[in-house]
């Protein structure tokens, strides 16, 4: 199944647009995780990528409203992607908020520096991200 194939039923409404996620983690189970912990949300759509270029990929055959990103990862890190995301003007709207191990005062900043929105850290706290995400879409539904 293709990134922007797989996904989960879930769909929060913008305008009658669903509001579309896309997890971008190495990691299946922690996908698998943040899927599960979305699955609950009404009007919210999950799509999923592996990597950074799959995410790229899926960012170009489907543009999300969110992107759940985590920073580790082969082919191309979560700052990196971030960064290319942020820079490019049809996709800076894109908000980002980067899920990670990583908590570091150091590693914080530098996902601010790459345009971040918010961050997270793992092991995810379902109603922190499920807080975090609901705010994120009631700042994008007060500018649409």
């Amino acid at each position: 199944m293709s990134a922007t194939e797989q996904s989960g039923q879930n769909k929060v409404q913008l305008g009658d647009k669903k509001f579309h996620i896309l997890i971008v983690d190495d990691n299946a189970q922690n996908m698998e995780l943040l899927e599960v912990y979305l699955e609950d949300m009404p009007d919210v759509r999950t799509s999923s990528a592996c990597d950074g270029l799959q995410a790229l990929e899926a960012i170009g055959a489907d543009k999300p409203d969110l992107i759940l990103l985590d920073i580790m990862m082969p082919k191309m890190s979560g700052f990196e992607l971030c960064k290319q995301i942020k820079t490019n003007p049809k996709t800076r709207d894109i908000i980002i908020i980067m899920v990670t191990a990583l908590n570091e005062t150091a590693d914080i900043e530098r996902a601010t520096e790459c345009g971040t929105d918010d961050y997270l850290t793992k092991p995810i706290d379902r109603k922190a991200l499920i807080d975090l995400v609901q705010s994120q879409i009631g700042a994008r539904r007060s500018i649409h």
